[in-house]
């Protein structure tokens, strides 16, 4: 994937100084909710991005993915998790789950790893920090 324009990141900082309570909001609640806790936080990014799989936000599939990669996923647990997202989808669900599969195998090449998603470019790095 694409890295964000910096013009476009710098768009964000300017927009989130201007609006800090509701800009970066879903930033702050994605920090709240995929913290370890009773769940660990790899399982409950799993969860999103088997949710994603069900919406087709191929963004959002590449960030959960990258995220609860960098939270130590092994390929058994995704494979559990996209097998979820397939039953709840048929044949769709397939689809879209190889394309997290293919997010998943892009990170172990180092393929992706520190780019940004399209969609929430901002969260994915901030978290990360």
């Amino acid at each position: 994937m694409d890295q964000a324009p910096s013009s476009e990141t710098g768009l964000f900082a300017e927009l989130r100084k201007l609006s800090p309570l509701v800009t970066g909001g879903l930033l702050r609640m994605r920090q709240q909710a995929y913290r370890d806790g009773a769940v660990a936080a790899k399982h409950k990014l799993l969860t999103a991005m088997a949710i994603s799989i069900a919406i087709r936000c191929e963004p959002c599939i590449r960030a959960y993915v990258l995220m609860a990669y960098h939270q130590g996923i092994t390929q058994e647990e995704l494979v559990e998790f996209l097998e979820v997202a397939m039953t709840m989808q048929g044949c769709p669900g397939e689809e879209w789950a190889l394309k997290a599969y293919a997010a998943y195998k892009d990170c172990m090449d180092g393929r992706i790893g520190s780019e940004r998603s399209a969609c929430c470019h901002h969260e994915v790095e901030e978290a990360k920090e």
